[in-house]
């Protein structure tokens, strides 16, 4: 399975996608954008506000609450040079929740706009947070790969949160070929969003409306949240002939005991809200097989590598082998479970690198809510490992009938 799925060939996974069809704004009411319905080979479409009827009555569904920080900031040089700094991820204090709280200083790994033209020195700008003035200033105290590691450093009667708020600007995905507007600080929020810490917006959530929680309630669904910061690497293209070439970004993702309990009590099937969703449940299986083998492993070790889950043994039944055992889901998440009661811990802290390409077999998610993504990205890999390769007839499907496409366009609900 390995190899078959690292010598899948990208060119394999291309459609052509006008531009007029990339939707540049969503609709006015989000929960009126079109749903496609693939059911086991048949397609149909309907209203996305109809969503909850086509719902198991009772099934366990599962969000991903991260929110969207304003994490473009620009700097002018005394020399008039505009320098842009987008951040990536906290490195002091590391933890996403600190790092927001922290008052007067803080490191973040950053990806810098017109680096050339700021190679040292101290970078300093005045804002107004709440009426009143203070000196933000930012300066490189090392590199990482394509990233550079830059210490901030402000008045500090303000925490961090409250800077970005007033120097920041959201970053919207890179194909709309626009510049961020006032609307887009509501429109590119899910409306259940609660943790900061995306780069991007987990955009199969951006349809739901608070009616149509109510109604997927009413129906008698349950809903679990979790965490997965998503990264600027979601947009990162496939520039490799095969996929064994790219390398997929990691993510910091949480996950509360609370979800792994509701998880096992619906005997390990979740329907997953966006490809987030997917990564961090998929994730949970591999990190409790880590724990099979070594129940002694920690949180910070448990995080799952782009291609661990292929390169372990499986069985028919697409079940890891440890020690000539199945592990099974249920089995995976108890060990989950044993390590928080270990640490003492109500949450699971770690993170994924994982990749799912066709070849991919799931073990939690078995319906799967969705937006229509750019060719030849991880992401349209990620729906073909879910409908069995049956991709293309999907995406035929909504370039016929007017489906918007990417961020702010329609949505699907996929049942292999």
């Amino acid at each position: 399975m390995l190899t078959d799925s690292k010598h899948i060939k990208i060119v394999d996974y291309d459609y052509s996608l006008p531009e007029e069809r990339i939707a540049k704004h969503p609709i006015a009411q989000r929960d009126r954008s079109k749903l496609l319905v693939y059911r086991k080979g048949t397609i149909t479409h309907d209203s996305f506000r109809n969503l909850p009827k086509y719902l198991p009555k009772g099934a366990l569904m599962v969000f991903n609450n991260t929110r969207v920080i304003q994490a473009r900031m620009h700097f002018r040089k005394e020399t008039g040079a505009l320098i842009e700094i987008f951040l990536m991820e906290p490195v002091r204090p590391a933890d996403y929740e600190r790092v927001f709280q922290s008052n007067g200083q803080c490191s973040w790994l950053c990806m810098v706009g017109n680096l050339k033209k700021w190679k040292d020195g101290r970078l300093k700008r005045i804002v107004d947070i709440k009426g009143t003035s203070a000196v933000l200033s930012a300066s490189i105290n090392g590199t990482s790969g394509s990233m550079q590691s830059i210490d901030f450093e402000w008045d500090g009667r303000f925490s961090f949160a409250e800077v970005l708020e007033a120097v920041g600007e959201l970053p919207i995905p890179p194909y709309l070929n626009r510049e961020t507007q006032e609307s887009d600080k509501t429109d590119y929020q899910t409306v259940y969003s609660k943790i900061n810490g995306s780069v991007a917006a987990p955009t199969a959530g951006l349809h739901f409306s608070s009616e149509v929680l109510d109604a997927l309630d009413s129906r008698g669904i349950e809903r679990e949240e979790l965490t997965l910061h998503v990264g600027a690497g979601t947009f990162k293209p496939v520039k490799s002939a095969e996929i064994a070439g790219h390398q997929m970004h990691s993510e910091y993702v949480v996950v509360r005991r609370h979800t792994l309990e509701r998880l096992i009590a619906h005997q390990s099937h979740a329907i997953a809200v966006g490809t987030t969703s997917v990564r961090t449940l998929e994730s949970l299986y591999y990190m409790g097989v880590k724990l099979e083998i070594n129940p002694d492993t920690t949180q910070h070790n448990l995080h799952v590598s782009q291609w661990e889950p292929y390169d372990l043994e499986h069985n028919e039944a697409g079940l890891v082998v440890v020690r000539n055992r199945a592990v099974s889901v249920e089995k995976s998440l108890r060990n989950l479970l044993n390590c928080l009661e270990r640490d003492g811990s109500e949450a699971l802290h770690s993170s994924t690198q994982i990749i799912i390409a066709p070849g991919y077999r799931y073990k939690i998610v078995d319906m799967l809510v969705t937006n229509f993504h750019q060719p030849k990205s991880t992401l349209l890999l990620l729906v073909s490992a879910f409908v069995k390769g049956d991709w293309r007839q999907i995406y035929n499907y909504a370039l016929r009938h007017d489906f918007r496409f990417l961020s702010y366009g329609d949505s699907s609900l996929l049942i292999p």
